[in-house]
């Protein structure tokens, strides 16, 4: 009787748990819906319906960037790859017409097509690449890339954004030596220096005492950095009127006797502290480069600018073997300044035309000789006679600067010129076979001993006569101008720049040598303006050379980025890009020519002097540098 009692007890909870939810499912209150109803109509709902809506919004109303098509790929593929195609012999202005016929097709896809104003604005740039570059720039953007540098590149630059800038300037002569190399960068910098936006640092090479005998005249020689420091401010603050303000450095140089040059010894790049590393001049690129065996100049500073000052190839013809040797300088002039530069500057359309490279005269005269030829014009306005001499030619004694031509001219139109005397002021190694052939022809030279072109004694002569085609830029002819003489010199790319001036008489023919020789001496020189005296002084030089050398741009931009665009609403730097093929061959020609100076066979081979991949003992001791076995140690044996 007891066991169906215990089975109801059990199933007694269950029972009414169930009858109690049916009972509320039965009495639901109507408070209970409207609560829910309030919620899902509650500001919190819409805010999330709001985003899924955002999110999930039809293809047509989105601003996305759209991808790449594969004309632009192609675009892109050919300009990255211009310097590959130009070892091909593909010229680039070949590249740029593909590249141009490529993007045009694109831009005329989005110009039928109803664009943002921003977008608009940028595809209606005349200049494809910025467009090209801007588009690429557009869509990484939208990916989220951020490159963060190729396989060569060193992303450890010295960061120069919260410090003045900085200029290193390296050449490859230093005074007393009166070599363009020499006198040009040393107006540069302090020109450079005296607007004081920026640091400015000279590195200049120290030679030895037994050197220094072979290269500076006048048997000047110097026992230290130091006092070789004080000779060139001393020199230098005589001509330009105002105290210098920027730092002398050296670095250790050996001459060469065959080429009368100075070959760098050792890692240039070095002498310049990190923290200084900015930007970097290379006045003479291919020269300095030729064997450096050390750091990557693109590597170590922000920018690197070459200032190419001389014709190398025009020399090098010359010699035995010339054709050969020039077709192999010229290769690797294209290598080496492809390699260490960013920008390259050439002084006139005479130089090899180089990788990277735009013709601009970035040089002045020295101030002194615009106080002549003010001078000169002072005395004509009052009536004087400022000129009571004929001609002259002046220049270092040596066949390539001029001398061959002048005796050509002169021995073929002896009859023309009959009467005509020429005053020849110079020195140098081929003195005695130039006095012999003119002895020889019969000629009326006079031989002087060479001087200083600011020299009084030839204020008075009213034409300077320069036949010389292998010059970049002749810093005399320029000179020349500046003390209002006339000039009778070739028409030659290397006198482009002098053409605008009035008393600057070129000729094409040797007939026309001898009529504008004429006209020179039966007329007087015109006067300078205002605006040609100061096209040939070295403010006007040194703002060329911050506009062309694009110094300007990065000196004043504080974060020394690129321009910006805004693109949808937001801003984009066009520094933002996709990886360069140009960068990777860029690199790896500075890796083979880094592994290539390495070898000292391989130096010896191509001309270098032995003993110059690291300085020397003498030159430790002069600079108080470790000793060259510290340096650069030897392991093994």
């Amino acid at each position: 009787m007891e066991e169906p009692k215990v089975e109801k007890d059990y199933w007694e909870p269950i029972r009414a748990l169930k009858g109690r939810l049916g009972e509320f499912e039965r009495r639901r209150s109507p408070s209970t819906v409207d609560i829910f109803e309030r919620w899902k109509s509650g500001e919190l709902v819409e805010k999330v319906k709001s985003s899924l809506k955002a999110i999930c919004k039809e293809p047509e109303e989105s601003k996305e960037v759209p991808p790449l098509d594969v004309p632009e790929l192609l675009a892109c593929l050919i300009r990255q790859s211009e310097p590959f195609l130009d070892q091909l012999g593909i010229r680039k202005d070949v590249c740029h017409k593909i590249v141009e016929s490529l993007c045009s097709k694109r831009k005329n896809q989005l110009l039928t097509r109803s664009l943002s104003g921003e977008e608009s604005s940028i595809i209606g740039n005349d200049d494809i690449n910025n467009e090209l570059d801007l588009r690429l720039a557009s869509v990484l953007q939208s990916t989220g890339h951020s490159y963060e540098g190729g396989f060569w590149t060193d992303t450890t630059k010295h960061d120069m954004t919260d410090q003045k800038r900085h200029v290193a300037i390296v050449t490859t002569a230093s005074l007393p030596w009166m070599t363009g190399t020499a006198v040009n960068p040393l107006f540069r910098a302090a020109y450079l220096a005296k607007s004081a936006q920026q640091n400015v640092t000279l590195l200049i090479p120290w030679l030895c005492k037994s050197d220094q005998e072979l290269v500076y005249p006048n048997n000047i020689t110097f026992s230290s950095p130091e006092e070789q420091e004080t000779y060139i401010r001393s020199w230098l603050e005589e001509r330009i009127g105002f105290k210098s303000d920027f730092k002398i450095s050296f670095y250790p140089g050996k001459f060469q006797k065959e080429r009368r040059s100075i070959i760098p010894a050792g890692d240039t790049s070095q002498f310049i502290p990190s923290k200084d590393a900015d930007i970097a001049v290379l006045e003479e690129p291919e020269h300095l480069n030729w064997y450096h065996h050390g750091k990557r100049w693109t590597d170590k500073f922000n920018h690197v600018v070459g200032v190419v000052h001389t014709n190398y190839l025009e020399y090098i013809k010359r010699e035995k073997n010339g054709a050969l040797q020039a077709f192999l300088v010229k290769h690797i002039n294209n290598w080496v300044t492809r390699a260490h530069c960013n920008k390259v500057l050439r002084l006139s359309a005479a130089t090899q035309d180089l990788p990277k490279s735009i013709v601009c005269n970035v040089h002045g005269v020295n101030p002194k000789f615009l106080k002549i030829g003010d001078k000169v014009a002072a005395e004509r306005e009052l009536g004087q006679q400022a000129f009571s001499k004929g001609a002259y030619f002046l220049g270092k004694m040596v066949w390539a600067k001029g001398y061959r031509e002048l005796i050509d001219l002169l021995a073929n139109h002896k009859s023309d010129l009959d009467g005509f005397k020429l005053d020849v002021f110079g020195n140098g190694e081929d003195a005695h076979e130039v006095q012999s052939a003119a002895r020889r022809l019969n000629l009326n030279l006079n031989f002087l001993k060479g001087r200083d072109h600011a020299d009084d004694s030839l204020h008075g002569y009213k034409v300077f006569i320069n036949p010389s085609i292998s010059d970049v830029l002749c810093t005399a002819t320029a000179e020349a101008l500046a003390m209002g003489k006339f000039v009778v010199c070739a028409d030659h790319p290397s006198n482009e720049f002098f053409r605008s001036f009035p008393n600057c008489l070129t000729y094409r023919t040797s007939d026309d040598f001898v009529a504008k020789v004429r006209e020179a001496l039966a007329n007087e020189p015109h006067p300078l303006t205002p605006e040609q005296r100061y096209k040939l002084s070295w403010e006007a030089a040194t703002q060329r050379f911050l506009e062309y050398s694009e110094l300007e741009r990065l000196l004043n931009d504080d974060r020394g980025g690129g321009s910006t665009v805004k693109i949808n609403g937001k801003t984009l730097a066009k520094s933002v890009s996709m990886p360069s093929l140009t960068e990777l061959y860029d690199g790896g020609l500075a890796f083979a020519h880094y592994c290539f100076t390495g070898n000292e066979f391989l130096r010896l081979c191509t001309g270098a002097i032995p003993g110059t991949r690291v300085y020397d003992k003498q030159h430790s001791k002069d600079l108080n540098l470790l000793p060259p076995q510290v340096e650069s140690p030897i392991y093994g044996w």
